[in-house]
């Protein structure tokens, strides 16, 4: 794999990090900002809102730009929404923050899947898996580890640091994806076999064109498979850490563990599908399916048992990873011939899912369901997706 698919996953950690922490920081965001534990979920849908909605707009904004200007351009306006966040004195405020820092990501991401399935043709599948390890370790380490600092410092230190981090991820674009070839004094920077943009401006189709790829039916099953599957993944996630300390009865402590060993099973499953999905795409969506849907029932009855619940996480985490990122290539493959689009259909998808998950989960929480509310949506969600992929086969 090209060195530079690795600076991509550099920037992809802080952002996902930034996508997953209200995970862990819901607890300390509701006390400190006086509003109910349920509405800290709408931080994560602003945020997959405004991915979803931005991927298409910042894509169609930027389709002409070289990948440099495009990476660089957004990363460093997702540093300073961090920044605003950090001095946020309200939930609205640091809800607007959310949705610019969304509108950052959601344009750098659709430009870096599409760049990492033109790296490596014909292994679109592994690229990407290298790409999203960078969201996978955010939820290992990046996101543990801000909830750890927001337990220490307070959740405005968890911003600060993903701002500062941005700087780094900021330099290796620039190293990474070289701007067009022009006279220079200094040294030239290492070749690293990445194209000067990501469609020369000769080469871009036009844009009806590209936005016509949707009317094909195939696509929007795929987009709407992905979407139901990354909604069932977000409603649980975005409310574990009351179904830990609350349903199981663990420590709060535990919290940053489960999150590990969810990231860590989502690793294992963007790994395996990386080499899988290139050739049998359609038997990973086949076996995974259901064994998501009957992860998701096992951990609504089985959350109160302490030592099943951590197995159980780590086995969600593998299973929605796998069929997620098989979903990706699957959209891109769909959408090749919208080169500048594709990546804003995926990530639009994606996101849509993100962004519904946790709006219907909070409305399960309280009286009835209760903390497993959210894991019986997950469940209802993946139920719906297995009938789509009946529709789908074969892929």
């Amino acid at each position: 794999m090209p060195f530079a698919l690795y600076l991509l996953a550099v920037a992809v950690f802080a952002m996902g990090t930034s996508e997953f922490m209200v995970a862990g920081l819901a607890p300390d965001l509701a006390a400190r900002l006086g509003v109910p534990i349920g509405s800290i979920g709408l931080l994560t849908s602003a945020f997959a809102v405004g991915m979803a909605v931005g991927a298409p707009v910042t894509a169609v904004f930027a389709r002409r730009w070289t990948t440099r200007t495009a990476l660089l351009g957004f990363v460093l306006v997702f540093a300073a929404a961090h920044v605003a966040a950090a001095a946020a004195t309200s939930f609205p405020a640091l809800l607007v923050t959310r949705v610019a820092a969304a509108l950052a990501n959601a344009g750098f991401l659709a430009a870096a899947l599409t760049a990492a399935a033109r790296l490596a043709p014909g292994r679109e599948g592994r690229a990407l898996a290298v790409l999203l390890a960078g969201t996978t370790v955010a939820t290992i380490a990046g996101v543990p580890a801000g909830s750890v600092l927001g337990s220490l410092l307070g959740w405005r230190a968890t911003f600060w640091a993903l701002a500062l981090l941005c700087l780094p991820a900021a330099w290796g674009v620039v190293r990474g994806f070289p701007a067009r070839r022009k006279e220079s004094a200094g040294p030239a920077a290492p070749p690293l076999a990445v194209p000067p943009s990501a469609a020369p401006p000769s080469a871009v189709p036009p844009l009806a064109a590209e936005f016509g790829r949707l009317k094909r039916p195939r696509l929007v099953l795929v987009m709407a498979l992905g979407a139901l599957v990354n909604a069932a993944t977000f409603a649980t996630f975005t409310f574990l850490a009351p179904i830990v300390t609350g349903t199981a009865g663990l420590a709060a402590w535990w919290v940053p563990v489960v999150l590990v060993l969810f990231g860590l099973g989502a690793f294992t499953g963007v790994t395996a599908a990386g080499r899988l999905a290139d050739r049998w795409p359609g038997r990973v969506l086949a076996i995974g399916g259901p064994l998501l849907l009957a992860g998701w029932l096992a951990l609504a009855t089985l959350a109160a048992w302490p030592f099943a619940l951590p197995v159980l996480v780590f086995a969600q985490g593998a299973l929605s990873f796998a069929l997620g990122s098989t979903l990706i290539a699957r959209v891109l493959h769909e959408s090749a011939a919208a080169p500048t689009l594709a990546g804003s259909y995926a990530t639009a998808a994606l996101n849509l899912g993100a962004a519904g998950g946790p709006a219907l989960a909070a409305l399960t929480l309280g009286p009835g369901p209760g903390d497993l509310g959210p894991v019986w949506i997950s469940a209802l969600l993946v139920a719906i997706a297995l009938l789509l992929i009946a529709a789908l086969r074969p892929v």
